[in-house]
């Protein structure tokens, strides 16, 4: 039996799935159909999205529970276009994700301009690269896309495919795939020496720990560094979870709450030496610019790639794998004395601030929800009052335990983050937090999770108000304007989607609802009903 001619598309979707990806979304058209068709051949799996915004969460969810390289597809032109905030987000927040994007052929585009723009030049300014993929050079395209996107920072490649070249013959050409290059150590040398001496004479050592560590598989070197160092840790939002929250040194996520900040920023100026753990600023608050002086306190900041922000200056800069260089810099050391039980008071002073005092409220809903639901349960955040709280209550005992958009704080996410999640994690409890608004954003995705059989909890804080954004107009003595909307019910929707749906009022209405979620076979829809006002001195 004559073997199927190797199409362009072929190629692509096989290095793909050597990669590690099974699933793609996004929503077709004409031209991206010879992809979609090579993706399902090559045991990729195309999940039908309703807005190609949240196919790209839902990859980058899929991403968070499997560690491969997130796949959208869109087709052209306003497609190609749904898809710029996921992509910009993944930039971000540093997700590494192939785009692959269907276009008209160059002499098609000479004269024809129905839909037709220049969407490598757009897909430049949001992706780490953009390419058009040419028929001879297939397999260098997409290993050149996967190396771009997985290596130091992680973050989004585009690729163009022309209708015509995603048909066209092609040979695969295992021989020029690149190799994987090794994890780098930092080079012994005097800057090491010196870095290394600082911390091992630090009496009150701090480490701050970010999303390069998360990448990098550094969760174990990170525990180890801080039980050698005897050093309290600080996370980012993307972080938390590297050291279990339950250790005696994890005093929790910071970045975007000023009542969290206001506890963990004096105890940050009081350290003697910091060491920064592939720490990225890019999701924290400007409380965070210049917290150290790098001339008055040894900083070491070990990151992926040069830090060319300048929300911080190091003292000493190490770039390299981040797991290697704590090892390396914290070898033979041994816990310092220095903060007495300052790091317990830190901790029990963080509980206190966000101990939920209220019968009913947000962080009522938030501590029921960590009561029922299992410890390892995965969890994701939209944009909002209610993530800034959740972010500071929700305890993670592993690393993306709880997924966001961090860097760009986009709206719409939480639930098709959840999603993607669930979809690689069957049998993982899922659920989603969101504000009321954020979402009717992505509403339309819960028939999707009905296509897809998903068992995903989507709680919902239904305030009927932006509240994040109303607070900030009263701290502005502005009039009301723009930021309150009418009832929807959300219970009801969930259930004409075809899941199921609770509207709740009180803890013990919740604590019902979630029991029955993790029994139901379908998504559930819980809407926890709150006061408009009720986040005022909670974040």
């Amino acid at each position: 039996m004559t073997e199927p001619v190797l199409r362009s598309a072929d190629v692509l979707a096989r290095r793909l799935y050597d990669a590690g990806v099974r699933r793609a979304f996004g929503m077709p058209g004409g031209e991206v159909l010879t992809l979609v068709d090579a993706l399902e051949a090559a045991g990729i799996g195309f999940v039908l999205v309703r807005h190609e915004n949240s196919g790209g969460f839902m990859a980058e969810g899929m991403h968070h529970a499997t560690g491969a390289p997130a796949v959208l597809v869109a087709t052209v032109g306003p497609g190609a276009l749904n898809a710029i905030n996921a992509v910009e987000n993944a930039r971000q927040d540093r997700v590494p994700m192939i785009v692959l994007t269907g276009c008209v052929d160059p002499e098609t585009a000479a004269r024809y301009t129905h839909q037709v723009l220049d969407q490598g030049r757009v897909f430049a300014a949001v992706a780490k690269a953009s390419f058009t993929l040419a028929a001879g050079a297939a397999e260098v395209t997409i290993d050149k896309a996967l190396a771009i996107a997985t290596d130091g920072r992680p973050g989004p490649v585009h690729i163009d495919v022309p209708i015509s070249v995603a048909d066209a013959p092609a040979e695969a050409r295992p021989d020029l795939r690149r190799r994987p290059a090794l994890p780098v150590a930092p080079a012994r040398g005097p800057g090491l020496d010196a870095a290394r001496a600082a911390l091992a004479g630090a009496e009150r050592p701090l480490i701050v720990a970010g999303v390069d560590a998360v990448n990098g598989g550094a969760a174990e070197a990170l525990r180890a560094a801080a039980e050698a160092l005897g050093a309290p840790v600080v996370t980012t939002y993307k972080a938390k979870g590297l050291l279990p929250e339950d250790h005696p040194l994890a005093l929790g996520g910071a970045g975007l709450s000023p009542r969290a900040d206001a506890i963990l920023l004096p105890l940050v100026r009081a350290a003697d030496a910091i060491l920064l753990a592939g720490y990225d600023p890019i999701e924290m608050r400007t409380g965070w610019q210049d917290p150290w002086d790098p001339d008055a306190v040894p900083v070491v900041d070990v990151t992926a790639e040069p830090n060319l922000h300048y929300m911080h200056q190091g003292s000493v800069n190490v770039v390299g794998a981040i797991g290697p260089s704590l090892a390396a810099l914290t070898e033979g050391a041994t816990p310092a004395a220095g903060w007495g039980g300052r790091v317990a008071e830190t901790r029990a002073a963080l509980d206190a601030a966000f101990a939920p005092e209220e019968a009913w409220g947000p962080a009522a809903v938030i501590e029921t929800c960590r009561q029922v639901l299992p410890p390892e349960t995965r969890a994701s955040a939209d944009s909002g009052a209610h993530r800034i709280l959740l972010s500071q209550m929700w305890r993670c005992s592993y690393p993306r335990a709880l997924v966001q958009s961090s860097g760009l704080c986009t709206m719409g996410c939480a639930v098709p983050l959840a999603m993607g999640a669930q979809l690689a994690e069957p049998d993982r409890p899922c659920v989603s937090f969101s504000g009321d608004a954020g979402f009717l954003m992505v509403a339309g995705e819960l028939a999707t999770a009905a296509d897809l059989g998903l068992r995903t909890i989507f709680v919902v804080f239904v305030d009927r108000s932006l509240a994040l954004i109303e607070l900030k107009q009263r701290q502005r003595q502005m009039r009301n304007a723009g930021v309150d909307f009418g009832r929807t019910d959300f219970a009801a929707l969930g259930r004409a989607m075809g899941g199921a749906g609770h509207v709740v009022t009180s803890r013990e209405a919740l604590r019902a609802a979630l029991e029955a979620a993790l029994e139901a076979e379908t998504f559930t829809v819980i809407a926890a009903e709150i006061d408009r006002r009720a986040y005022d001195g909670r974040i």
